[in-house]
């Protein structure tokens, strides 16, 4: 379908909408939309209360949380209209992904990728752990070694320093770096790759495998990235990295491949019951944390701003799409040259569901994009998950992107990462489906 035909059926996705409410439910349906949106209010607050209370309050903002969508459920019930304003939403649900999704550039490029020859002496290193056991799930120790491949499989009987092997390798003659592992895991390696100027590659077998999923490689089965030994193309991508504490030199530097996270989620995972009983945990902790009784009060500088007092800072290597405020969708790119930055402060119930409605027009949320980022607190240390790993560091901590540090090796044909759809614009959604038509016909005139 073209974006003009897109475009047109965003507008009568939309127009549909309206007509189903006023034809089928007059006005009490958009009364009844009205309930609806209290309704998400008093779900949001109720979850807020809910989270930093406790006692008899956390309870009867959980009997809110519970009650607000079904006393909804039953008011539309009892005026007949159960089906008109969930039809209605769905339309314009329809109108809004239809809209974005003519707004996508046709040619908006992807990551620049080139073809390379296939290394002679790549090295592997593969968790068994990883992923509850998708190494042999999937056979990948065999597989690497029948394409050539040097394979060093981890004895989870002990702790290994996979940075140190992979340095090993590369003084050994190893001209390709790999990882079947955990983010954790790629970062360490990554680092080492990048310092000697060599490829990387990612074999999917973690368990959520983030960075994997932004590469465009196949998650489901890992052994599809082993395809980028003998058939691969490369891919030049930024790298995180911060340190913590006064300015040092960048050898006291860390990598990280995804994100750094800072503020109420590091803390809870911090917890030593938090391994044991995670909810118990979260929902003891939470309370103080989400009033500042407890734990550091954070800033972060992004560039020229400042963000004072967050609840919760992500700094990203490259920003993740817009209005995926949880931190936890793609990233379009990968060498884009910038952190992505997200800060979430929600003070009261109100900004709870401001936030919920508004996403990220909420004043709780704030996003920016930085090539350096430093958070501080008004404490000496700090707990910090660097992708994944539950680390505690002195503050500040300074973050910074190396734009193109990383070579990738990929396979050629992968599953790729869909383009973002930016933000729903109305009016160039019209003038989209309406002038592309003229300029069409004029076109043909001629």
């Amino acid at each position: 379908m073209s974006r003009r035909w897109t475009a047109r059926l965003a507008l009568a996705a939309g127009a549909a909408a309206l007509v189903v409410l006023v034809v089928f439910g007059g006005l009490a349906s958009l009364v009844l939309m009205g309930v609806g949106w209290a309704g998400l209010a008093l779900t949001a607050a109720g979850a807020w209360w809910m989270l930093s209370h406790t006692g008899w309050i956390r309870m009867s903002a959980a009997l809110l949380v519970v009650g607000a969508p079904l006393g909804v459920l039953l008011v539309y019930t009892a005026a007949g209209l159960l089906w008109v304003v969930p039809v209605s939403v769905g339309l314009w649900a329809l109108a809004v992904s239809a809209g974005r999704a003519a707004l996508v550039e046709d040619t908006s490029p992807g990551m620049s990728e080139r073809s390379v020859s296939r290394a002679e002496r790549p090295f592997l290193i593969m968790n068994p752990l990883s992923g509850g056991g998708k190494v042999e799930k999937f056979h990948l120790a065999e597989r690497a070694r029948a394409l050539g491949a040097e394979v060093v499989v981890l004895d989870p009987a002990r702790r290994q320093d996979v940075a140190e092997l992979a340095r090993r390798a590369v003084q050994g003659g190893a001209d390709l770096l790999g990882v079947a592992g955990g983010d954790g895991t790629q970062a360490s390696v990554a680092a080492v790759a990048a310092e000697h100027d060599i490829p990387f590659m990612v074999i999917s077998a973690g368990t959520r495998n983030h960075f994997a999923m932004d590469l465009g490689l196949d998650r489901q089965d890992p052994s599809g990235c082993l395809e980028a030994l003998t058939d691969g193309v490369e891919l030049r991508i930024d790298l995180g990295y911060l340190h913590a504490g006064e300015p040092a030199g960048r050898s006291a530097e860390q990598v990280f491949i995804n994100n750094a996270s800072f503020g109420v989620y590091a803390e809870v995972v911090q917890s030593p019951a938090y391994r044991d009983d995670k909810v118990r945990t979260i929902l003891e902790m939470l309370p103080d944390l989400l009033t500042h009784h407890s734990g550091a009060r954070l800033s972060a500088r992004a560039g020229s701003r400042t963000m004072d007092g967050p609840q919760a800072v992500l700094v990203s290597n490259n920003p993740y799409e817009r209005g995926d405020s949880a931190g936890l969708g793609r990233r379009q790119r990968l060498d884009s040259g910038k952190l992505g930055v997200l800060c979430v402060g929600v003070e009261n119930a109100a900004e709870a569901s401001e936030l919920l409605l508004r996403g990220e027009r909420s004043r709780g949320l704030t996003a920016a994009t930085a090539r350096e980022v430093v958070v501080d607190a008004d404490a000496p240390l700090i707990p910090v998950g660097v992708d994944g790993e539950a680390l505690t560091l002195p503050t500040p901590v300074h973050c910074r992107l190396a734009a193109g540090a990383l070579r990738v090796r990929v396979p050629r044909h992968r599953p790729g990462v869909p383009h973002g759809a930016p933000p729903m614009d109305w009016r160039r959604v019209r003038r989209l489906a309406l002038t592309m038509g003229r300029v069409a016909a004029g076109r043909g005139a001629a």
